[in-house]
This record gives C-alpha cells, structure tokens and sequence, in this order.
C-alpha cells in the first residue's frame, strides 16, 4: 500500500499521481505557484523548469511535475501519460538552455528518489546536467 508521505496526508494512495493537489509546505509546489522566486526557462500547464541553485554542471536544471508527487516510488500504472510527456521534454529543455547537441553533445537526466537515492527535495523532479566536462564532483563522473 503506498502512502502519502510528504503532502501532510496520510493514508492509501487511492488514485494516480497526478490528482495529487501541490502541497503547502512543499518547496517545489511554492516554486511552481511563483511565490518563491526561480530562474525559469519553461512553464506551461503541467511543468516548471529552472536552474539549481547550487549547479553540479555548466548546465544544471531541475524539472519538476507541477502538480505534487514525492518520488518516483509514488508513481503508478495511471501516471504514465504524464510522466511520458514530462520525459520527452527533458530533451527540448536540455538543448535549449546550452547542453549540446547530438551526437558529440548530450545531456544526463538523474532522478534521485528517496533518502538513500540522494533525494533532497520531497516533489518529484529531473536533474537536466549537461555542458562541457569536467562536472563538480558532486555529479558523478560516469554512471
């Protein structure tokens, strides 16, 4: 049975994800209804994307869902149209903000999830990495 564990809900996950209003105390939702300031490169109806404010490459963005979801782990079989639409513009992002192109360029698309994943953030989002090497240490070198 999965839980809402981050939304100060508690208790079964009776639907998909993406029916999960943002949360109050959530970082990410407040970015996403602007009352947090964020250097934003994309926004529409359902994504938000920005800069990291502590970058681990020249090109570091995080895109998040803009409705609330904690993980990865909370994502389930009804999810999946979104999730798809998300994943496709990781790529669009990535190229239009400085990552280079195919096939000498690239870019790395991470999604740390719970506590031992390195997930610092309770609100699903991608890291979007990218730009010439060498990275900060904190990016790992090769994966």
């Amino acid at each position: 049975m999965k839980m809402w564990q981050h939304t100060g809900l508690i208790g079964p996950m009776s639907g998909p994800a993406s029916q999960i209003p943002m949360s109050h105390d959530c970082l990410f939702c407040k970015i996403a209804r602007h009352e947090i300031p964020a250097r934003i490169v994309h926004e529409d109806d359902e994504f938000l994307a920005f800069h990291d404010i502590n970058p681990a490459a020249p090109v570091h963005l995080l895109l998040i869902p803009k409705h609330h979801v904690a993980s990865l782990a909370d994502i389930g079989p009804a999810d999946g149209d979104w999730l798809v639409r998300m994943l496709r513009l990781a790529p669009e992002i990535a190229f239009a903000n400085g990552c280079n192109p195919m096939p000498a360029g690239g870019f790395r698309l991470v999604a740390n999830t719970g506590a031992e994943g390195g997930q610092e953030i309770d609100h699903l989002h991608f890291h979007i990495l990218g730009g010439e090497r060498p990275w900060s240490n904190r990016a790992a070198p090769a994966a």
